[in-house]
């Protein structure tokens, strides 16, 4: 079971970054996954989840309007589109996928996923 992420960067306050997500080793269809982020001396905290068995999303409310995840079940890979990027926004951003999303429906989808895998993480930078 491995999680990869990757699209991470540098990129000016206003502009987008899409990262992905790729698993191997399992699928997504029945889990529950997250993108977390985290900054040195903070604890990391979920931004946008998914179980995707039943396509129920969350987002932080920093992150609503501007942030999406989705779920390609072609490639096996999950994506966190962000658009309107602000300085704030900079962490390294890591993803997550826990098992159990099928039988837990009405849960926490990021609580599902951050008791899973995760991946090394990627860093954004968002510049003034």
């Amino acid at each position: 079971v491995q999680l990869v992420e990757s699209g991470g960067g540098l990129v000016q306050a206003g502009g987008s970054l899409r990262l992905s997500c790729e698993a191997s080793g399992f699928t997504f269809d029945e889990n529950a996954v997250g993108w977390f982020r985290q900054v040195p001396g903070k604890e990391r905290e979920g931004v946008a989840c998914m179980n995707i068995y039943w396509s129920r999303t969350y987002y932080e409310n920093s992150v609503k309007g501007r942030f999406t995840i989705s779920n390609d079940k072609v490639t096996n890979t999950v994506y966190l589109q962000m658009n309107g990027l602000r300085t704030e926004d900079t962490a390294t951003y890591y993803c997550a996928a826990g098992i159990g999303a099928k039988q837990n429906r009405y849960s926490d989808p990021c609580a599902i996923a951050r008791l899973g895998s995760w991946g090394q993480g990627t860093q954004v930078t968002v510049s003034t």
